[in-house]
């Protein structure tokens, strides 16, 4: 059994830096593609010294888990990398992300994530990624605090996959925000989720996306440009930011369905109320959209959840109920995604390298790429998935993984990973113990 997929993820992300731009005027002692593997084996291995420790390996055995893992020939400094990859944009890595959705289609993975008939759900919200009071760089945004202090910050609009009922997420290629997006958070994060669908609608398409977004989304201009690439969109729509929709509805009668389920051993009452063909804004150009409403209430009668949505899909009491599934998956961009890539391993909030000009953005995006390749692994690598049970939780499983790696050399990812699953290593791997 082969780690087959990951192994031609690797290998498209070697050409996607192979194909990097180069500062330099002739051939240097390292290659463009060792350098942007070097930076990013950082974040697949959820380890600030993997580097460090595969220089010693080196050094004592004249090869590494550079070497045989990600396809390196030679190891560069920290300084070098960060130095040579500050002018490389981050869109150099478009390819990588592409290929990471391909090998999920291909192989049957993109099946747990679909819903509505094949449908794509799509989950946009901004995040921070970098925030310092000394460091700054041209494409910093910054803010004012109390103190008279000023912060310099990097944020981004992610795109993430997700799906009601599934517990994983995957990242898309993000669209960074910058100065030019204005001060306010509304404006920025509108303005990016605009660009984020000019350059990606239609590398998307085939997945017949639905959009997810908080309310500040839920805007003509973004809805109108959703339908213009021929997608959907789910959007949250709070009455305080949508007064001539609420207006609109005063006094007339919803369609209306409660559901009882159970989930788990809670028993929940789901009511379900939607409005057809409503105008989301006051003219007569308003776009019309249909609304829904969504209170759960437990046992008790306790209201748990109570909220709204306005979608460009058509609502009916045969799929009401699955619409406001996905509608409320939108919170999983949060929780099974940012919470992940800020408590759960990788850092991103952390300060890898800032740079002048790309650095921050471009590592920000590797780091992105690193959870989208590892949940591949989780959804379609057999002998991976095999070996995160062995181990049980993702942090124990990268502890691991950057434990054995710091003194042993695997010839391949298969090795590593049965030695992970076996608690034992093969023979070729004892001759490196007894040696």
């Amino acid at each position: 059994m082969e780690v087959l997929i990951l192994d031609r993820l690797l290998a498209g992300l070697h050409d996607a830096c192979a194909a990097f731009p180069d500062k330099r005027k002739g051939a240097g002692d390292y290659s463009m593609a060792d350098i942007g593997l070097s930076a990013f084996s950082l974040f697949f291995m959820q380890s600030e010294s993997f580097l460090a420790y595969q220089r010693s390996l080196a050094e004592g055995r004249k090869t590494s888990n550079c070497q045989t893992l990600f396809g390196m020939a030679k190891i560069p400094t920290d300084n070098h990398i960060r130095s040579m990859l500050d002018p490389v944009p981050p869109s150099c890595l478009q390819s990588s992300f592409d290929q990471v959705v391909a090998a999920l289609r291909e192989n049957g993975g993109m099946k747990a994530f679909e819903r509505l008939d094949g449908r794509t759900l799509i989950a946009l919200d901004g995040t921070e990624y970098f925030c310092s009071q000394k460091l700054g760089c041209p494409h910093c945004q910054t803010r004012k605090r109390s103190n008279g202090k000023t912060d310099y910050y990097h944020s981004m609009l992610a795109a993430t996959i997700v799906s009601p009922g599934h517990n994983m997420a995957l990242p898309l290629m993000p669209e960074f925000i910058v100065k030019q997006d204005g001060a306010e958070k509304q404006d920025c994060e509108r303005n990016a989720a605009k660009r984020w669908l000019a350059a990606h609608a239609e590398r998307v398409k085939e997945l017949r996306p639905v959009y997810l977004g908080d309310d500040l989304f839920a805007c003509q201009p973004f809805c109108e440009a959703v339908l213009a690439s021929g997608a959907d969109f789910l959007l949250t729509a709070k009455p305080d930011s949508h007064k001539a929709l609420y207006d609109f509805m005063k006094g007339a009668a919803c369609e209306e369905v409660t559901i009882v389920r159970k989930d788990g051993a809670k028993k929940l009452s789901c009511r379900y109320r939607w409005f057809s063909k409503t105008p989301l804004r006051d003219g007569k150009d308003g776009l019309l959209v249909d609304w829904i409403g969504i209170t759960i209430a437990d046992a008790k009668g306790k209201t748990t959840y109570d909220g709204a949505f306005v979608t460009s899909l058509e609502v009916s009491r045969e799929n009401v109920a699955e619409i406001a599934a996905c509608a409320r998956a939108r919170w999983k961009i949060e929780n099974e995604s940012f919470n992940v890539l800020k408590n759960n391993g990788y850092h991103l909030e952390h300060n890898f390298g800032h740079g002048k000009q790309n650095l921050a953005m471009l590592f920000a995006a590797m780091n992105l790429l690193a959870f989208a390749m590892h949940t591949v692994c989780d959804c379609l690598e057999q002998l991976w998935v095999k070996a995160r049970e062995a181990k049980r939780a993702r942090k124990r499983f990268f502890e691991h993984i950057r434990t054995i790696t710091a003194y042993l050399v695997f010839p391949d990812w298969r090795t590593l990973m049965t030695t992970l699953i076996d608690s034992k290593p093969p023979p070729e791997i004892e001759k490196q113990i007894a040696g």
